[in-house]
């Protein structure tokens, strides 16, 4: 092995184990800080925003990496956050004597549960659904697109379409999927009582770990020949197919990683916000998961995480305090950061580095 070659493998570890403990550290100060500092509303808010951030992984891996401008990660969290609640909302109807109805049901509807609702009663059949059924509709979806080379903004308004045809499938069928309302008053997760200090805590602790979970695999992904080639195709689609690859192929594989992210974040957000329903899963809220991952920096791992979080409590903050007014404050976030740091909060951290190293260079020399 040459000089050259062992150096770059050096620069590689030293790089591999920087991103592994800056995930690891980024993962123990929530898990261990935000309990200590928050109090129960907080952390259960923070949580929230761990599952937006989760999805706002897959973006960046799809969009960041990829180059594809996925606009309806909606859809895919929807997906995930409905499965998981209809699993909670069977168990509850069954516990402590039910007749195995949700309320819902009873309500708009006859008081039989759908056949198409019964397998969720299932925990293993509800935890293979959230992950098999979000990533075959991106599979087919993908290679329908892909392979027919739409890209660019066509691809965009194709994904958006998606998340507002599925909100207006959950509306339309209020008996079954509890329409604009959605699916809520959750009492039990997986055995555990929603709504205590504890149970708040533990569903926080819970995203957590999901998080540096998602991170690593998107780490993995980045750092093996599928995240080269992925760049590879964002950068020169032609050359590539030229070189005998098919980009459609790099293309739908971190299309479908991104929508099983995004599956996991909703699933996992049903639980934590105690609702599901078509206004968390529409256009508006696929572009708020786009817009942290943007204000993060798009094409950074920590940047896409950090944004996502930030940016959502940037969002609850100014809402709450600037009821008419804070889209306004939203407005000028995009303009600072994007005005001063085009590509997020990452890069200007990036800026400010190489000035520090250049003016270190000026007064050495």
């Amino acid at each position: 092995m040459s000089e050259i070659s062992i150096a770059k493998t050096a620069v590689k570890g030293m790089s591999d184990g920087w991103n592994t403990l800056g995930i690891l550290a980024l993962g123990a100060v929530l898990y261990f800080g935000a309990p200590l500092l928050f109090n129960t509303y907080n952390l259960n808010l923070t949580a929230k925003f761990v599952c937006f951030a989760v999805a706002g992984v897959g973006i960046m891996l799809v969009w960041g990496k990829g180059g594809m401008l996925a606009l309806g990660q909606g859809f895919y969290f929807g997906l995930g956050g409905y499965a998981m609640a209809m699993h909670m909302k069977l168990n509850d109807a069954s516990m402590n004597g039910g007749n195995g109805v949700p309320d819902f049901m009873s309500l708009y509807g006859d008081g039989t549960v759908p056949g198409w609702w019964e397998p969720f009663r299932s925990t293993p059949f509800t935890l293979a659904t959230i992950i098999i059924f979000p990533a075959l509709v991106a599979a087919g979806l993908g290679f329908a697109v892909f392979k027919n080379r739409i890209k660019g903004p066509y691809f965009a308004i194709l994904s958006q379409a998606l998340a507002a045809a599925f909100v207006i499938l959950l509306i339309g069928q209020q008996t079954t999927t509890g329409g604009t309302n959605g699916i809520n008053g959750f009492r039990y997760f997986f055995g555990q009582m929603l709504g205590s200090p504890e149970s708040t805590e533990s569903l926080f602790h819970i995203s957590v770990v999901l998080l540096v979970i998602t991170m690593f695999v998107a780490y993995l992904i980045l750092r093996s020949r599928f995240g080269e080639m992925l760049i590879a195709v964002r950068d020169s689609e032609e050359r590539i197919r030229f070189l005998g690859s098919d980009p459609a192929n790099f293309k739908v594989f971190a299309y479908v990683i991104a929508a099983i992210m995004a599956a996991v974040g909703g699933a996992l957000f049903s639980p934590v916000a105690g609702i599901i329903s078509p206004a968390d899963v529409g256009i508006i809220p696929s572009l708020a998961l786009l817009a942290g991952v943007a204000v993060g920096g798009r094409v950074s791992l920590f940047g896409a995480v950090i944004g996502s979080i930030a940016f959502s409590f940037a969002q609850s903050l100014l809402s709450n305090a600037f009821p008419s007014f804070w889209t306004y404050f939203q407005g000028a976030i995009f303009i600072l950061v994007f005005g001063f740091f085009p590509g997020g909060i990452a890069s200007g951290f990036k800026k400010l580095r190489a000035a520090f190293v250049r003016k270190g260079d000026v007064q050495i020399g």
